[in-house]
């Protein structure tokens, strides 16, 4: 079947089986391999990308379900300038990661976060509760966390 989505601002068009699930339609059809694979069933958070702003684990969702929507992952939060996002700056600046491979979905989920909080100011107990579907097995989180933290309180984030 033929599934057309905008990813990262452009729109892409793939012939995929219709059992495709959207993280290897991102991965496979459209080349982009900063969205890791890394369970299978929603555990690790690995394949997390924004739908319509909105964060989601790809590798529950089908492409087909993605179609005529946005994708955004993190090949698409730097600016064309290759200015890092806010949440990409943090964990660089915090040491937000160790191996790095849970990092692509821990940042798609933190700047989902930070779009949904809106007045709200968060605290360590909030980003420790809106990344529980994002597992890392090196940092321990601390890092993680003050990365989140600052990210928020940058004064530039644009969501």
């Amino acid at each position: 079947m033929e599934v057309t989505i905008t990813l990262n601002g452009t729109e892409c068009t793939h012939d995929v089986e219709p059992r495709t699930l959207l993280v290897y339609y991102i991965r496979e059809a459209a080349g982009l391999k900063g969205t890791n694979i890394g369970c299978d069933t929603t555990s690790c958070g690995a394949c997390t990308v924004l739908l319509d702003g909105r964060s989601v684990k790809s590798c529950t969702v089908l492409a087909a379900q993605a179609e005529g929507r946005t994708v955004t992952t993190i090949e698409g939060l730097a600016e064309a300038d290759g200015t890092m996002h806010p949440v990409q700056r943090a964990f660089q600046e915090h040491h937000g990661l160790q191996c790095g491979y849970c990092t692509p979905g821990m940042v798609m989920a933190i700047v989902s976060m930070l779009a949904e909080r809106g007045d709200h100011v968060l605290t360590e107990a909030d980003v420790r509760l809106g990344l529980e579907g994002n597992l890392c097995r090196c940092t321990g989180y601390h890092n993680i966390v003050e990365a989140a933290l600052a990210a928020a309180r940058a004064p530039e984030l644009r969501l």
